[in-house]
């Protein structure tokens, strides 16, 4: 069933759990995702990150994507990660994604908002919900962070006053934040600032965002719920588990077709997300 983001984050508010958002990369990934929240009965947003369009460009997985979300026997939002500009977004709306993110947070402030509000207001007229972004993570989507290597993460931490005018101002149905994650693999536990997830709950009455999702414990997990998290980002990990399988049975030597390397791929992929899916929901 095709549900917009406000309306999946409801469904989170109301059961005090947050919906695992999962990057679709490709049709297997997508298989795996869309499968493992039917077989937990669990709501799921399945999402493509601009970054990603690369490897599957918008205009062939997008569809595929929506029409599956469609005929999903649980509650599937289709979302666009990280949208960094307007032609993807645009691409995004036509398609028929039900959800997008303009990711305009390495911009000034007045930037931000000025286009984040730009973007709500076009979505909201077609039924769309927008996620925003306000503070920064370490690294960037792809997994590098070498542009802020050198700063202090608290420096980037989402301000509950600020985050407060911003979403008054936009009129965003989600905003992702920073209190301690970052995308891609974690050398070291992240330590995560539950104070800014609840200040910036209570000032903005919205559902908050968690991006670098990947890596976190189980018990920072259902913290960061508690305070006010609705939405988990979480790909690295789904990712490596498929390479993983792939690389065990390309090692294997019993096959030489790429079906079955990339079978075991969904497989692995479907049952960590299942994993993420379980904690996330408190199953």
């Amino acid at each position: 069933m095709l549900v917009n983001l406000k309306e999946i984050l409801e469904i989170g508010k109301e059961r005090n759990i947050a919906i695992g958002m999962f990057n679709a990369t490709g049709f297997d990934s997508l298989q795996a995702v869309v499968a493992a929240a039917e077989e937990l009965n669990q709501p799921v947003i399945i999402a493509h990150a601009e970054v990603h369009n690369v490897y599957n460009d918008i205009s062939l997985v997008g569809p595929a994507m929506v029409a599956m979300a469609k005929k999903a026997k649980v509650p599937v939002c289709v979302h666009l990660d990280h949208g960094t500009s307007m032609e993807m977004i645009y691409r995004a709306l036509r398609i028929g994604f039900t959800s997008v993110m303009i990711d305009a947070s390495a911009l000034p402030y007045e930037e931000n908002l000025a286009l984040t509000k730009q973007v709500v207001e076009m979505a909201h007229a077609m039924g769309v919900s927008v996620e925003a972004e306000l503070g920064r993570l370490v690294t960037g989507e792809a997994g590098s962070g070498e542009e802020m290597k050198n700063v202090k993460a608290e420096d980037f931490y989402t301000d509950p006053k600020e985050a407060k005018v911003f979403c008054e101002e936009t009129g965003v149905d989600a905003l992702a934040i920073a209190f301690g994650t970052a995308h891609g693999f974690y050398t070291a536990e992240p330590k995560l600032d539950f104070d800014v997830v609840k200040n910036v709950a209570e000032a903005t009455g919205l559902p908050l965002v968690m991006h670098g999702g990947s890596g976190v414990s189980e018990e920072g997990f259902k913290k960061s719920i508690a305070n006010g998290i609705r939405k988990i980002n979480y790909y690295s990990y789904m990712s490596k588990a498929g390479y993983n399988a792939a690389k065990a049975v390309i090692e294997s030597g019993k096959t030489s077709y790429l079906h079955d390397v990339e079978y075991a791929a969904m497989q692995a992929m479907k049952e960590d997300v299942k994993k993420a899916i379980k904690v996330f929901s408190n199953l």
